[in-house]
């Protein structure tokens, strides 16, 4: 477990922000890991936060909830403020990795990865905030790399579960795998339905109004277009519905189409691997979700272009979000009654085919699933993202820099870690069979 490095840091894993919704979660979850006596030695973590009082409340609450005393009297405090530089120093000159819970990250990420830079810690965070985690690409990438500091963002549900579920694809493709479209389902209980924090909410308020930063942002980056392998992959409608999970889907608006494009631009460009077409969906059940969710959005995106209408969005994100988004967030009941799965459809050229010659002629089928994404998934992502950076830090790229998640961890273990801890990744094969068959068939009908 990393243990040259803490010869010189008493701490493996730093939680900053562990009194907030999310950060709680995440305490209960390192919690838990170091609970597992790994095999490279005890895991050695703190929690850090503005108030010494209110963390050690949510150490007390930990305990109770978990059933381990000792984290009372174990767990050590780092007082910390993003609004206070020489408090974030102190804090990142103690750990090997921290984990950043403070959000929306657009406000308050930049000063923690500036400081985990100059002061050489890890930086993992679960920003699903494309203009955040751009920006931090486009001005700290260099800096990173210098210092030997990996800085890691969207290890959360956005967007570990789209970007290493196409590595996964890929990996499992037996040829070469060209366009992947992704379905996304969430399921909850019948009786409580789902619910967002507040702070989820608030990110996207700022990052709908913000949009058009995100375009000039990116044509500083001076990218080359990514070639197209194989047949160009039609865009879909806004909304279609999809025999594939059985209702109505709209696209993906969440960071996952840009973190997998950002991954895919590297892997084309540092390892020479063709990049793959993606397109994200999201599943919104029948028609008259689809009539209240156009409403709804386009209201949304009246209001946000103004700042009374933002100031109203997020002071009462309850009932500009249908209660879809609360300041108390999810109940423990509504997230013990959710879930979801992410079904990859995948298409490309069969081994000894030319993709440069006539249409795809090959498929699969893969897909992740895991309990609640917001407070359970993403948590068991971040936390198991920040596991492998401390255990298999030589598989990861260079010597440091701002990577995503596919970027950072295609070639570690991190899958076979997340599986262990109830994010399920898998081929459906009874896909396969169907697709074999219908090969056969159709040899058979062009047979002499």
């Amino acid at each position: 477990m990393a243990a040259a490095a803490t010869s010189r840091r008493p701490y493996h894993i730093i939680v900053f922000g562990a009194t907030g919704f999310t950060g709680r979660f995440v305490v209960d979850e390192v919690a838990r890991c170091a609970a597992e006596k790994p095999a490279g030695g005890p895991l050695k973590w703190a929690v850090a936060g503005r108030s010494r009082r209110r963390l050690e409340e949510t150490l007390e609450q930990a305990a109770e909830r978990l059933s381990m005393p000792e984290l009372r009297t174990d767990t050590e405090i780092i007082v910390a403020d993003v609004s206070i530089e020489e408090s974030l120093a102190v804090m990142c000159q103690q750990g090997v990795v921290v984990l950043n819970c403070v959000g929306p990250y657009r406000f308050y990420g930049e000063p923690v990865v500036k400081a985990c830079i100059e002061n050489g810690a890890h930086y993992v965070d679960i920003s699903g905030e494309p203009q955040f985690l751009e920006r931090m690409q486009l001005e700290y990438h260099t800096k990173a790399s210098d210092k030997g500091v990996y800085v890691i963002g969207s290890c959360g549900f956005d967007s570990i579960p789209a970007d290493l579920g196409i590595l996964y694809t890929r990996r499992h493709f037996k040829g070469t795998l060209t366009a992947v479209e992704s379905f996304l389902n969430i399921s909850s209980g019948p009786e409580v339905g789902l619910c967002g924090h507040d702070a989820t909410w608030q990110s996207a308020v700022y990052g709908f109004a913000d949009s058009g930063s995100l375009r000039q942002l990116r044509r500083k980056f001076g990218h080359k277009p990514l070639p197209v392998v194989g047949a160009k992959v039609q865009k879909r409608g806004f909304v279609f519905f999809s025999k594939e999970i059985e209702q109505y889907v709209i696209p993906f608006i969440g960071s996952d189409p840009s973190v997998v494009k950002r991954t895919q631009r590297f892997l084309y460009e540092e390892e020479q691997q063709l990049p793959v077409q993606y397109s994200a969906y999201v599943g919104v059940g029948g028609l008259i979700s689809v009539v209240k969710l156009f409403c709804g959005g386009l209201f949304f995106w009246f209001m946000v272009k103004f700042g009374l209408g933002r100031k109203l969005l997020t002071t009462f994100p309850s009932f500009f979000s249908f209660g879809m988004f609360s300041k108390a967030g999810p109940t423990i009941k509504q997230i013990e009654d959710t879930c979801f799965s992410l079904t990859f459809f995948g298409e490309g050229y069969s081994e000894d085919t030319d993709p440069s010659q006539g249409r795809p002629n090959a498929k699969i089928c893969t897909q992740v699933i895991g309990a609640e994404p917001g407070y359970v998934a993403t948590v068991s992502t971040m936390v198991q993202s920040a596991v492998t950076l401390l255990n298999e830090l030589h598989s990861l790229p260079r010597r440091g820099g701002v990577y995503t998640p596919g970027a950072a961890f295609y070639k570690t273990s991190l899958i076979d870690r997340l599986h262990n801890h109830g994010i399920k990744v898998s081929c459906s094969f009874f896909y396969f069979i169907l697709q074999c068959l219908l090969g056969c068939f159709l040899e058979s009908k062009h047979a002499p």
